[in-house]
């Protein structure tokens, strides 16, 4: 797939009969000598991010989706890269294990923590944040991300957290 931006826009004059531009207000930007409709469309290139550093994807989805400037991470799970699931661990060794994945996918998508912009952790007790948000809070040093914590009554697997991310690497 190809990446293209397009641009279309439209100059006119007014409507002078009713004073209006002829299109709808919401596509306008208007003054009294004239409109500029203008519309993007933008469509990127489109490519999967796998990396041997974070554990292999235990479904039908890939380990994140990037695009020319975005990156969509797949949630991380408290699994070793060598399939060694970390389900019985404490919330701080399952927090620590899957911001690893994630930081390990983020890298081999091009970007990094720091390169951030949204992440949603899934918790199955949402009772212990505070121990999440202390191991998480090492991981996201200086200007966080925005982050969402939702509370689930099961997660993959049988583990306890889940985590994903939304970055930049335009």
């Amino acid at each position: 797939m190809t990446a293209t931006v397009t641009r279309h826009s439209v100059i006119g004059p007014p409507n002078t009969a009713s004073g209006r531009h002829g299109l709808s207000p919401v596509a306008l930007f208007g003054s009294p000598h004239g409109f500029i409709f203008e519309r993007y469309t933008c469509t990127g290139m489109r490519r999967t991010v796998s990396t041997e550093d974070a554990p292999a994807a235990v479904g039908a989805y890939s380990q994140a989706v990037a695009t020319d400037d975005l990156v969509f991470t797949a949630g991380q799970i408290p699994l070793t890269p060598e399939d060694d699931l970390l389900d019985g661990a404490g919330m701080d060794v399952q927090t620590e294990q899957a911001l690893e994945n994630l930081t390990a996918v983020l890298e081999a998508s091009g970007a990094s923590t720091d390169d951030v912009l949204k992440v949603t952790v899934y918790m199955t007790d949402i009772g212990r944040f505070d121990t999440m948000d202390t191991v998480y809070e090492t991981f996201f040093e200086g200007d966080p991300p925005a982050r969402s914590a939702v509370g689930v009554a099961e997660l993959p697997k049988g583990v306890d957290i889940e985590v994903e991310a939304i970055a930049t690497t335009g």
